[in-house]
């Protein structure tokens, strides 16, 4: 026989035979859902939890909601709170890899033993590690905000191993070689987007968003203030990605003279194609004065490559490439963090720490010079 309680406002409590405690929730539609626990708070809590979940017109935990529908509903909801392409890779995550194979599972259901036989299986199909383990941040990322709403008892993403990262080497040019590749892009249509990479810094879509009225010639800098990315076959120039990401960079004399160069060969393909020519403002463009394809860089970078006879990298290493120029120069880690608009000094520190060990000798003839004599006393 059991004993009943009722709190004002909890539902219906009641202390089970077996010494548990029962509260039922009445939901729409004449339902009713229980919850137990090992004392009467315990239970009360659970109700005035499904309570405000039922009244934020959510479901409930252990209710039949699928992770596919779960997923659905999210990618929805974050879209306004994302960029257009990072909304269009988490959705790209979900359709190729979440969906089809946790989709089914009910989302109370989920554990941890799902999602980590599902990484695995990515990885045998032969997925890296960098990309497993975006799928994961994809899920987490997900299921953390089940978990705020009240969908589930715990993030069980959080619960698993991601897969051992392999970090990339970093494969940034000499000084002998930047010469070498610089000498090769001379004509080149883009060897001011080369020579600006290299001497700033700057990711590939800063320098394709790159305005003319960003550059302040009297004072030889410029300002970042957009980046291009294309979203369903479509350029957009979109906000850069952090505050720090924002930000002025003084340019050194080879720039200055590269972008000189590169404006009026521009102006005189403007003129050949008088009305034809679209007018998006960009310092670099296609010969219509339109955005370039991030593609069809890669494409020309590589061949030019090639042709200097350079080993083979990413247009990515050039923003590397000018990190370890500053570096090799004494350059500050702080200052080189803020012209490369990285938000911590410490990714500034992780990213170049096998460059900074081909440093220390520099420092200690430096400090040889500096003390004179005192080295052979």
């Amino acid at each position: 026989m059991s004993t009943k309680r009722r709190g004002h406002g909890e539902g219906s409590i009641y202390k089970r035979a077996d010494g548990r405690w029962e509260g039922r929730l009445s939901l729409p539609g004449g339902r009713r859902k229980a919850y137990y626990g090992k004392t009467r708070g315990e239970v009360a809590r659970k109700l005035t939890a499904a309570l405000k979940t039922t009244q934020d017109g959510l479901p409930l935990i252990g209710e039949r909601q699928t992770t596919r529908q779960y997923l659905e509903r999210w990618l929805e909801s974050v879209k306004p709170s994302l960029r257009p392409s990072t909304h269009k890779s988490y959705c790209d995550i979900a359709r190729c890899h979440l969906i089809p194979a946790l989709g089914h599972i009910p989302l109370a259901k989920l554990g941890p033993q799902h999602i980590q036989q599902m990484l695995a299986a990515k990885r045998q199909t032969g997925l890296s590690p960098r990309r497993v383990q975006y799928i994961r941040a994809v899920l987490r990322r997900a299921l953390g905000q089940a978990l705020r709403w009240g969908l589930v008892a715990r993030n069980v993403a959080t619960l698993v191993d991601p897969p051992r990262q392999e970090r990339y080497e970093i494969k940034p040019l000499s000084p002998d070689q930047v010469a070498t590749l610089l000498e090769a892009a001379r004509g080149d249509r883009h060897a001011a987007l080369y020579t600006l990479a290299i001497a700033t810094g700057l990711r590939q879509g800063e320098l394709l968003a790159l305005r003319w009225t960003d550059l302040d010639e009297g004072r030889q800098s410029l300002t970042v203030g957009a980046t291009l990315q294309k979203v369903d076959r479509e350029f957009r120039l979109l906000e850069p990605k952090t505050a720090r990401s924002r930000r002025a960079i003084d340019l050194p004399a080879i720039a200055v003279a590269a972008l000189r160069q590169h404006r009026a060969s521009q102006l005189e393909e403007r003129l050949r194609l008088g009305a034809a020519w679209q007018d998006w403002g960009l310092v670099f463009a296609t010969e219509q004065g339109t955005p370039l394809d991030a593609s069809s860089i890669t494409h020309r970078f590589q061949k030019l490559l090639n042709r200097a006879g350079l080993p083979r990298i990413r247009f990515h290493d050039l923003r590397h490439t000018c990190a370890s120029l500053l570096l090799a120069q004494g350059v500050p880690p702080r200052m080189i963090m803020e012209v490369l608009g990285h938000s911590q000094i410490s990714l500034t520190m992780n990213t170049y720490a096998h460059i900074l060990p081909a440093l220390r000798q520099q420092a200690a003839e430096a400090m040889d010079a500096a003390l004179g004599g005192a080295k052979g006393q």
